[in-house]
């Protein structure tokens, strides 16, 4: 018997209240049916007109855009780049809404993700329920920070580089990225054909001069001669290994962060914001407040962000262990903490590599893993270590509170939790949560 074909709503408008913000960049809002929507280009309290752009008939829920705003929040602005909005550039959430408003519904979803998935109010976190911006973000309304020091551009059919429509894969032309840090937009990236291409990926450096460009090509295509407004390193990403290649220039770009110089390869992970890196070391190393002699984990460690810092604080007479999945990254990692003698960096996935080591306890740990989280199993081997202080650095909120949750099953508690705002305009946020075991018969 065949299943009965739902009926389609995309397209369909509600006039609608728009309740809280939700994680992911929207809010909640129901029809006079009841059905939930979640609603993007909406601020809360406001009375919108919600047109749907994805679900259908029975749906657990809908989504849809704010296309008529009928009656508008105080914390309510002309969005300042031309390409946010309803159908147009999924980059940004929050365009349409001040900066301080931004931080304060980003502080909203990480008060409802403690609560639903750690079961912890704000101040069981240590958290004054604030979500503080970057050094030199602070901006009036109508103004956008220039931040963004990566961004990966989509091509079009015609060869213009442009950025993706949000869950979509159809490409929004456009002239200028508002949150591109300068190094980015000065080189020209929209202004060039990119035909055969399928993405462009920019980079500048925000600890030098370095600037690269990582092209996709389309299959069988050939690479475009890269004449920019600025000197820039090309690489490719393969189409047969998907690995990024050196094309001419430097494979890799310098940044600075804790008086530390990092070499980062083949467009490897870095943070994103100019100020994040150095905005996190500082949260993590108050927070943990190294010893000389400690010995510290660092896991999910990139290219030796955490573990530099550490070696530095804990001394010749202290020691460091980094993991981290990625083989470039860890060759990175090891060229970068080279000048450290009891600093080690091994190559794997932190649930497989840690049981390994034979460590069966430490000082201190950082953990600053890919967004999914670290998970119950490897939460549950980090509480048996019985660090005296655990710094975990998250960019999931959703993540955070599950993995807080699972050492709080382990004997851990929060001790403090600082949020910044390292996303402007977007609705990503990044939380610094410091842990320590409950002490017993507390």
């Amino acid at each position: 018997m065949q299943a009965e074909e739902k009926t389609s709503l995309v397209g369909e408008e509600y006039e609608v209240e728009i309740g809280p913000v939700a994680h992911g960049g929207h809010c909640i809002a129901r029809t006079s049916e009841g059905q939930v929507l979640f609603v993007r280009h909406a601020l809360p309290g406001e009375r919108v007109v919600a047109r749907v752009t994805e679900g259908e008939e029975g749906a657990r829920f809908l989504r849809a855009d704010a296309v008529e705003i009928l009656s508008a929040s105080k914390d309510r602005v002309e969005a300042p780049c031309p390409f946010a909005g309803p159908g147009r550039c999924g980059g940004c959430d929050w365009q349409h809404a001040k900066p301080g408003a931004q931080r304060r519904l980003k502080g909203e979803v990480i008060a409802e993700q403690l609560r639903r998935l750690a079961g912890l109010t704000p101040e069981e976190a240590g958290w004054d329920g604030t979500v503080m911006p970057a050094e030199g973000d602070k901006v009036p309304a109508g103004e956008v920070p220039a931040w963004r020091t990566r961004v990966q551009y989509a091509v079009d059919a015609d060869g213009n580089a442009g950025l993706r429509k949000h869950r979509s894969h159809e490409v929004q032309p456009i002239d200028r990225c508002l949150i591109a840090a300068p190094g980015v937009s000065e080189l020209g990236i929209e202004k060039r054909d990119w035909a055969g291409m399928a993405s462009v990926e920019a980079i500048a450096a925000s600890g030098s001069q370095d600037r690269q460009v990582i092209l996709t090509p389309e299959p069988g295509a050939r690479l475009p001669l890269v004449e920019l407004d600025r000197p820039v390193s090309v690489l490719r990403v393969g189409e047969k290994d998907g690995g990024v290649h050196r094309v001419h220039g430097r494979p890799f770009v310098r940044e600075r962060a804790d008086g530390r110089t990092y070499r980062v390869g083949n467009g490897g992970f870095w943070q994103v914001h100019h100020k994040a890196a150095d905005t996190l070391v500082t949260a993590v190393m108050q927070g943990l407040l190294p010893r000389k002699g400690d010995m510290a984990l660092d896991l999910y460690c990139g290219v030796g962000l955490f573990a530099g810092a550490l070696a530095d604080r804990v001394g010749e007479t202290g020691a460091v262990l980094g993991i981290e999945s990625g083989k470039r990254a860890v060759e990175d990692a090891r060229h970068n903490l080279a000048d450290f003698d009891r600093v080690r960096v091994e190559q794997g996935k932190v649930e497989a590599v840690l049981p390994r080591t034979g460590i069966t306890e430490v000082d201190l740990i950082v953990l600053d893993p890919p967004r999914a989280g670290a998970g119950r199993k490897t939460v549950a081997h980090l509480t048996s270590l019985n660090a005296r202080r655990i710094a975990y650095v998250a960019c999931d909120p959703a993540a955070l509170a599950r993995d807080l949750g699972y050492f709080q099953e382990g004997g851990y508690r929060v001790r403090t939790l600082r949020a910044f705002d390292l996303f402007p305009m977007t609705h990503h946020v990044e939380c610094v949560a410091i842990l320590e075991p409950v002490t017993k018969g507390a």
